[in-house]
């Protein structure tokens, strides 16, 4: 009976090389990379040569073609040693999925095997200085000319920004709302790309993260995905599977917090015995605890719908990142609040963990706009 909710061997599998891989290579260093401000490409290679840089791209194109529920174990796993880094991967497998997904045969022959290697890595641009929730109203303009379209505009808050070699950008080419959007792939060196400060963020230390610009970058029409007009559709079902890992991201880090906060409470002693001994303390174990196995429920429920194209997976993927998300950062804060004093000190890894998750309700769609998701789709039934 248990078999149809549980893990099969295959998905045991993988989840395991990746909680071994963190544990080599990650969480060991997460610290450093936090305190330093370290990218870590040579990690993120290492990650790509176990085929995480391509996760959900298909085996025709060099892929490993699993699925998104197999995506979001690997980015659990890899989130308990580093959220910052694992939502970095994350966002990459985005932008390589939509290439293989929407590409020309020649525009995925030029960029998915080193995508997929993370010889280059790509970025996901969509918000903009004045369209975060409000998407669908981006003003980046890109206007055809002979066989190149020009791209004029800015994107913001872009997670790999400066550092990242492709840019999968969503530009508007017809009239307002979102049937005027297109979506092009755009290299780094191309002139007339450039980029902002890198941003000083409260977490996430571990990944650049810059504004990007385009000042009449002039693009092949060969670099669009999909057709003209489809950006935003296909923007879209980018974020279902962004949205399942950033979940996913948040229970791993969670996973972490509670973790240490069990090895913590059973070591530090008051009042003459060891803090897990009070029922107060274990009271707020066992909530933490029940709330990440109903969030990892929902989410790994969300990542099969999606990737057996349910008709309710948007729905789904909406409520499995906001409640994975909010738990994730109840879960972490509590876990703060159990070590006292010491969890505010960066010599635990508990306020890296509380800094890194606050971002996840705000990211690939706030939880407001999850909500928004959430409550159209019942009130449309």
């Amino acid at each position: 009976m248990t078999d149809q909710f549980d893990l099969t061997e295959d998905q045991r599998a993988i989840q395991d090389m990746a909680q071994k891989f963190t544990a080599d290579a990650i969480t060991p260093f997460a610290a450093e990379w936090d305190e330093k401000h370290i990218f870590p490409r040579e990690t993120i290679q290492a990650a790509a040569a176990l085929g995480f840089g391509g996760i959900y791209v298909s085996e025709e194109s060099g892929g490993i073609g699993l699925g998104r529920l197999e995506a979001a174990l690997i980015m659990e796993a890899m989130a308990y040693g580093c959220p910052s880094t694992s939502a970095f991967i994350s966002i990459h497998n985005m932008a390589a999925w939509m290439i293989d997904r929407f590409g020309s045969a020649e525009l995925k022959a030029s960029y998915l095997p080193d995508l997929i290697a993370c010889e280059r890595i790509a970025s996901y641009c969509l918000t903009e200085p004045g369209s975060g929730s409000d998407a669908a109203a981006l003003k980046t303009r890109a206007v055809l000319d002979g066989d190149h379209y020009v791209v004029s505009g800015s994107k913001a808050f872009i997670s790999g920004g400066g550092e990242n070699e492709v840019y999968v950008v969503m530009v508007r080419t017809g009239a307002d709302g979102p049937k005027g959007i297109s979506c092009l792939v755009i290299d780094k060196d191309m002139p007339g790309v450039s980029f902002g400060a890198q941003e000083k963020k409260l977490g996430w230390h571990s990944q650049p993260t810059a504004q990007v610009n385009f000042d009449g970058v002039r693009v092949p029409v060969g670099n669009r995905l999909g057709a003209e007009g489809e950006g935003f559709r296909i923007a879209m079902m980018g974020l279902d599977g962004g949205r399942l890992n950033i979940g996913a991201c948040s229970l791993g880090g969670a996973q972490r917090s509670l973790d240490e906060a069990i090895r913590y409470t059973k070591e530090r002693k008051q009042f003459g015995q060891a803090i897990a001994d009070f029922q107060t303390v274990q009271f707020t174990l066992a909530d933490m605890e029940t709330e990440l196995q109903a969030a990892r429920m929902l989410l790994y429920v969300a990542a099969a719908k999606v990737t057996a194209n349910a008709p309710d997976k948007t729905h789904f993927a909406a409520m499995a990142k906001r409640f994975a998300t909010d738990t994730g950062s109840a879960v972490v804060d509590r876990a703060l609040q159990l070590h006292g004093g010491y969890g505010y000190l960066q010599d635990y890894p508990i306020e890296r963990f509380w800094r890194d998750l606050r971002v996840h309700r705000i990211l690939e769609g706030t939880n407001e706009i999850m909500r928004l998701i959430t409550s159209r789709e019942l009130l449309r039934q």
